[in-house]
């Protein structure tokens, strides 16, 4: 192997090595694996809780919704289509359901909360780091609006003193 190819290697490893360490890959790594973790509590509350509700007006099983394609369907005991084609509309509807309920845990319990802290962090940080601006008096704010009068009066490209004569 020659010094240019090993070096390269190096060089690709080492640049690996830095996209690797980069905290945004990190923070990612974490989300993924929280995220995992945290399916299986929401396939949980839609399985224990909204499953049975739906329930309540059929069936608590909502992947056994169906509609028939093309007939004549038929299915054994255990769920498995023999015959036809069916559209499970009831997984799509389970899916939906175990997406919206994810969607509004992670906005009201997790970025809305970190909205408002990091809201009060910045304000926080500016009223002991930042001064307060001194407002501008009156009198002070009229000289700069005749300043600027004058200055379009006299044109652009003329010195702000006039020329005597």
């Amino acid at each position: 192997m020659s010094d240019s190819a090993s070096g390269k290697k190096t060089g690709v490893l080492g640049g690996f090595k830095a996209f690797l360490m980069r905290g945004n890959v990190v923070d990612l790594a974490v989300a993924v694996v929280i995220g995992a973790a945290f399916t299986n509590i929401v396939n949980s509350v839609v399985k224990g809780v909204i499953n049975p509700i739906v329930g309540a007006f059929g069936t608590s099983d909502l992947d056994r919704y169906a509609a028939c394609l093309k007939g004549p369907c038929t299915r054994k005991a255990t769920g498995e289509v023999t015959q036809g084609v069916y559209i499970q509309w009831g997984a799509v509807l389970s899916a939906s359901l175990t997406f919206l309920i994810t969607a509004a845990v992670v906005y009201f319990l997790m970025l809305l909360p970190m909205k408002r802290w990091q809201e009060r962090q910045a304000a926080r940080s500016r009223t002991t780091t930042e001064p307060a601006a001194p407002a501008e008096t009156e009198l002070e704010l009229l000289a700069q609006i005749r300043d600027t009068l004058l200055e379009q009066r006299r044109g652009p490209g003329t010195d702000s003193v006039p020329a005597q004569r």
